[in-house]
This record gives C-alpha cells, structure tokens and sequence, in this order.
C-alpha cells in the first residue's frame, strides 16, 4: 500500500437542500493518525464523511491529498476510501461469508476474506445468513466486509454501534494495524477506541457552524 503522507480539506462548506450545514472547515491528517468527529447532532459529521466519500457535493473549499485537489475525483476515491455509513450495506438473505465474498469480489482482494473474518472474530457465523444476527453481529460482518479494500483512508460513521467489548477490542485492534501501515482513520464516535492518544486528532463540527437554523443531520 503506497503510503499517503496528508490527508486535509481547506475551508469546506457545504448545503443540505437550500441550508448551509457547516462552513468554513479544515484538517490535515497525516498517515498513521486518525480524525476523530464530534459534535451534536445536526452539526454535520455524517455530512463531512458523506463529502470526503464524494456521495455529497461541496459548495466551497478544497479536499487535498498530498497537496493534490482530489475534489469529485471519483476514481481517486474510489481507490483510497472505503466509507462505512450507518447501514451496513449487507443483504440479508445472503450469509456472512457470500456477503464478504460480493464485495471482496467487487474490489478486487478475495486474498482477504479469510483474514478480514478472523480480524472481527465472526468466522462461527460464516454460514449464517445476514437476517439472523444481532445487531453487533451484523456491525461486525459489516466491518470485516470493509477490512477487504485496500483503501487507504477509512471514513467510519459510528462503527461502534452495537458492539459489545470483545468487538470494540477487536475494531481497535483492526484500527491500529491500519494506522500501523501508514494508513488515516476518519471516525465519527464519542466512544473511547482504545487508541493511543498520540495518533488521535479531534475534530469538533460545532467549531464550524453554518447557522442556528442548519437542518438536523440525518444522513
């Protein structure tokens, strides 16, 4: 994996419908870091991972990596990012491991099925289909469904949700690694990952308010 050295956008803005969300907002990120979003709710975390994913347009500003524009650059996010929204993008019907096996297939990197199931501890539940999991069950097939790109940067919206420890213990570790590579994390959680305290960066949307009136963030 060639290594990224930054990471950064320059004062992003950006609408929902006719109403500004956040303006105004800038980080820089190095590899081996990761970004770590705050903020209420409504003050856009969702809507920044959904921009830096290219699924959101911008309305001002610049997103950079390596001091090169990769603003609506689709083929360069679809080579670097791998974005893990609130849904978990996994069919039902289909077991873990056929689940697994589409989207490693998609991207190219069915060498890392096996590892991905192992790194998320769910290779009991390879068999069984999607709609019979708990909730953390399904999280955790969802992010071992992620650990087969071979992006670069991660854009994860709440992935702790619905883990019990041992799957907080086990996404820490798969964390860490990455940052280990020389990769970048963008994670927006108020959970505690376990990470080491040097490699984390805070990002507070609050800071970059659009208005009082910016329409609760739903994405």
């Amino acid at each position: 994996m060639k290594i990224l050295e930054t990471f950064c956008a320059t004062n992003l803005s950006v609408n929902r419908g006719d109403r500004l969300v956040f303006q105004g907002l800038g980080f820089e990120l190095r590899g081996g870091e990761i970004l770590k979003l705050v903020g209420p709710n409504g003050s856009g975390k969702s809507t920044l991972l959904k921009t830096l994913a290219g699924l959101i347009d911008a309305t001002d500003g610049d997103i950079l990596s390596d001091e090169n524009s990769v603003l609506g650059d689709a083929e360069w996010a679809a080579r670097n990012l791998c974005y893990l929204g609130h849904k978990n993008a996994l069919k039902r019907e289909f077991t873990v491991l056929e689940n697994i096996e589409f989207w490693a297939g998609v991207w190219g990197n069915q060498d890392k099925i096996t590892l991905s199931i192992e790194q998320m501890g769910i290779g009991y539940l390879a068999d069984t289909p999607v709609r019979y999991l708990s909730s953390g069950q399904t999280r955790r097939t969802a992010l071992a469904r992620s650990l087969c790109h071979n992006a670069k940067i991660w854009l994860y919206d709440e992935p702790t949700v619905g883990l019990d420890d041992q799957g907080l213990g086990l996404l820490a570790d798969a964390m860490k690694k990455h940052m280990a590579s020389g990769g970048m994390i963008i994670c927006a959680t108020h959970v505690d990952l376990g990470l080491d305290k040097d490699t984390i960066k805070t990002l507070n949307l609050a800071d970059f308010p659009a208005s009082a009136s910016a329409l609760v963030d739903q994405w």
